[in-house]
C-alpha cells in the first residue's frame, strides 16, 4: 500500500487492518484532506491481505466530527457549487466503508458526534466505551440531520422512531442508551473497547472470509427488495458459497474434528466444477 496517511495510522497485521485517527488534540476531527485520505484508504483496502477492519479514534475522542476551524469556517465563504462538492466528499467516505466487502468494527472509545456518529454508523459493528456519547448534532448547527447518509442508515440500526428522534433533535446520547436503541452491539469498560474489537476482527479475519463479503452485501443489497426477492437473492449468493473451497474446508474439518483453515480471498469467485 502506497498511501502515507498524515492524520490517522494505518496498520495491517494477520488479515486485520486498524485504523486509529490522530489528532487526538482536536478530539480527532477531520478536516478536508482527512475526508479525502480516509475514502482512499477505505478504498484501497480491498486487498486479498485484509479480511477485516478496525476503526477507533487515539485519545479521549472517537470522532468529534468536522473540524470547525479547518472546515466549518471555510465553507462559508463557499458558493453553491462549493458547498455541493464538499457534501459530496464527506459521504464518499461513507459509501466506500459500506461498500468494502469487508466486516468494519468501530471501536468508540469516547465522544462520537457529527460526521463521527456516522461513519460509527457505516461500520458494521459497533463496541462503546462506558463514557463514550453519540450525537447527530446537525440541527444544533442548522442543519438537516440527513447528513452524509444518516437519515439512510439509523432506520436501518435502530428503526424509523429513533432515528427520528435522533436526527431531529440532535441531543448527545451516552452509550447506555445507545445500547438500548440497538445504535452499539456493547458496551464496555474504557480500556476493554479496542481489544475487544480487535479480537472480535480477529475471529472474522480467521473465518470464511469469502462468505463474510457475501453477507455484507446482502445486508446491503438486501434493503428495499421484496421477501420473494431477498430470497431469490440469498439462494443465488449462498449457492456461491457452496461452489467456494472454504464449504468443503468446514466440512473436512468438522469430519476430522480440527479447526478450519479458510484460505478463500474475500473476492475470490468460486472455481467452476473440474477447474483446477
Amino acid at each position: 500500500m502506497t498511501l502515507s496517511p498524515k492524520s490517522f495510522e494505518l496498520n495491517i497485521e494477520r488479515g486485520v487492518a486498524s485504523i486509529t485517527l490522530d489528532r487526538p488534540d482536536r478530539l480527532n476531527a477531520l478536516t478536508f484532506e482527512v475526508y479525502g485520505e480516509l475514502a482512499s484508504t477505505f478504498e484501497m483496502l480491498a486487498i486479498p491481505e485484509v479480511r477485516a477492519v478496525v476503526l477507533t479514534g487515539r485519545g479521549r475522542g472517537f470522532c468529534s466530527g468536522g473540524d470547525v476551524e479547518g472546515i466549518i469556517a471555510q465553507l462559508f465563504s463557499e458558493g453553491p457549487e462549493g458547498l455541493l462538492a464538499f457534501t459530496r466528499v464527506t459521504g464518499r467516505l461513507i459509501q466506500r466503508i459500506c461498500e468494502l466487502r469487508r466486516p468494519v468494527i468501530a471501536a468508540v472509545n469516547g465522544v462520537a458526534v457529527g460526521a463521527g456518529a456516522v461513519i460509527a454508523a457505516a461500520c458494521d459493528l459497533r463496541i462503546a466505551s462506558e463514557g463514550a456519547r453519540f450525537g447527530y448534532v446537525f440541527p444544533k448547527v442548522g442543519l438537516s440531520g440527513a447528513d452524509m447518509g444518516a437519515s439512510w442508515l439509523l432506520p436501518r440500526i435502530v428503526g424509523r422512531g429513533h432515528a427520528a428522534e435522533l436526527l431531529y433533535f440532535g441531543d448527545l446520547i451516552d452509550a447506555r442508551t445507545a445500547l438500548g436503541m440497538g445504535l452499539v452491539n456493547r458496551v464496555v469498560r474504557a480500556e476493554e473497547v479496542v481489544p475487544l474489537a480487535k479480537a472480535w476482527a480477529k475471529r472474522l479475519a480467521e473465518g470464511p472470509a469469502f462468505a463474510h463479503s457475501v453477507t455484507k452485501q446482502m445486508l446491503l443489497s438486501e434493503d428495499g427488495m421484496s421477501l420473494a426477492e431477498g430470497i431469490e437473492a440469498e439462494a443465488q449468493a449462498q449457492a456461491l458459497c457452496m461452489a467456494h473451497a472454504d464449504f468443503r474446508e468446514a466440512y473436512d474439518a468438522n469430519k476430522n474434528k480440527r479447526p478450519a483453515r479458510f484460505l478463500g480471498a474475500p473476492d475470490a469467485a468460486p472455481k467452476a466444477e473440474g477447474e483446477e
